[in-house]
């Protein structure tokens, strides 16, 4: 059961740029062309004026009007704020993999992260970024989740895909097929399962987690004739999370059928071995407006569950709604972390919470 979530001061929500020749830009014109997000958030945008202003030209309906800072403590909360990460010309070509693309996406993340990290904004949306343009002796990382890890030193982080129907986690993220099994390790899987259980809770106001946990090999092993994970490594990390944590947790399930069946419905989160296992059901159920979660850190991380789509960069086609659920997801976390910290500190606070979140839900019972 979710605890309702007090009213409080609207966040600062910072906003990377991504792949200058992507389509993050352009997402996030059209994300802050809604006045109504100002109701909300105050959006920071980490990227130049002259950036935004050049794919303002071919986003016909953007309407907003933008305040300039480089001061953290002067932003404007009844405009959209625009942090300058550089200020000399940079050449934009949309569509085009080049390598000043991927070095201002990086600027821009730097300067977001950092900006997270010493809570001089209370969440993050990253635009996307292209892996290969960004590689360089300084981001040497495989995405944005394995940087945020370092970044803030923290020993594991969860990538949680989060849409209104489901939440999917996974222990392998960007590997080879061919390299996946020899990761997954019951000390994984539990690392996994600790992280996705805490966030339910803190991030999410879950009381009381239901996880389930897929399978790696078809069939779930077939009783071991066609793997042995399940039953040597996956089972018994499950059964060891459960005797340490006050958390429901089933699985293995057998992967194929498990979303085809509708399983995932039953359950707060999904536990996923590797990358396509989790993100092909997630992104085919979640209807385009899926977001990544990266669970584990002190700040509050989100971004669209798509990538820099150059086919389509600077032509006014791309679909903002994933972008939008993010920035909304990212408020909705801030929010929760804010009120279950509060009431954790007060335990006054906490039992009261309580006693009302049990009588709103005897009312409905009764209705």
């Amino acid at each position: 059961m979710s605890q309702p979530v007090a009213e409080l001061p609207k966040p600062v929500i910072g906003i990377s740029c991504g792949d200058l020749n992507g389509i993050g830009l352009e997402l996030i014109i059209k994300t802050v062309s809604d006045q109504r997000i100002l109701e909300i958030c105050t959006p920071l945008i980490f990227a130049s004026n002259k950036a935004i202003n050049f794919y303002r030209k071919s986003v016909t309906d953007s309407n907003f009007n933008y305040f300039s800072t480089k001061d953290f403590t002067r932003l404007n909360n009844k405009q959209v704020n625009i942090y300058n990460c550089w200020e000399e010309e940079v050449v934009i070509q949309p569509g085009q993999l080049t390598e000043q693309g991927g070095k201002y996406a990086v600027k821009s993340l730097l300067a977001a992260t950092q900006a997270l990290k010493a809570q001089q904004i209370g969440g993050l949306v990253t635009a996307p970024i292209h892996k290969k343009n960004v590689q360089s002796p300084d981001f040497n990382y495989t995405g944005h989740t394995p940087f945020l890890q370092q970044y803030f030193g923290v020993k594991d982080v969860l990538m949680l895909m989060v849409a209104e129907n489901m939440r999917v986690g996974l222990v392998t993220e960007h590997l080879p097929i061919s390299e996946v099994a020899k990761h997954i390790t019951p000390q994984a899987i539990i690392s996994k399962l600790t992280i996705l259980k805490e966030s339910l809770i803190r991030d999410f106001g879950v009381d009381k987690p239901k996880i389930a946990v897929l399978a790696l090999n078809p069939h779930a092993g077939d009783d071991g004739l066609i793997g042995s994970e399940e039953e040597t490594i996956i089972t018994p990390a499950i059964n060891e999370f459960k005797q340490n944590h006050n958390v429901i947790v089933r699985g293995p399930f057998s992967a194929d059928a498990f979303f085809a069946r509708g399983q995932h419905e039953k359950f707060d989160a999904v536990l996923a071995m590797y990358h396509d296992q989790g993100l092909i059901p997630f992104k085919s159920l979640a209807n385009g407006e899926g977001v990544n979660y990266t669970a584990g850190l002190q700040g509050v991380r989100t971004s669209p569950d798509h990538g820099t789509a150059f086919d389509i960069a600077g032509k006014n086609r791309a679909d903002a709604a994933s972008f939008i659920r993010a920035v909304f997801s990212c408020i909705e976390i801030c929010q929760q972390r804010a009120f279950y910290d509060e009431n954790h500190k007060n335990p006054l606070k906490k039992i009261t919470a309580e006693i009302l979140a049990n009588t709103e839900d005897e009312r409905i019972q009764e209705e």
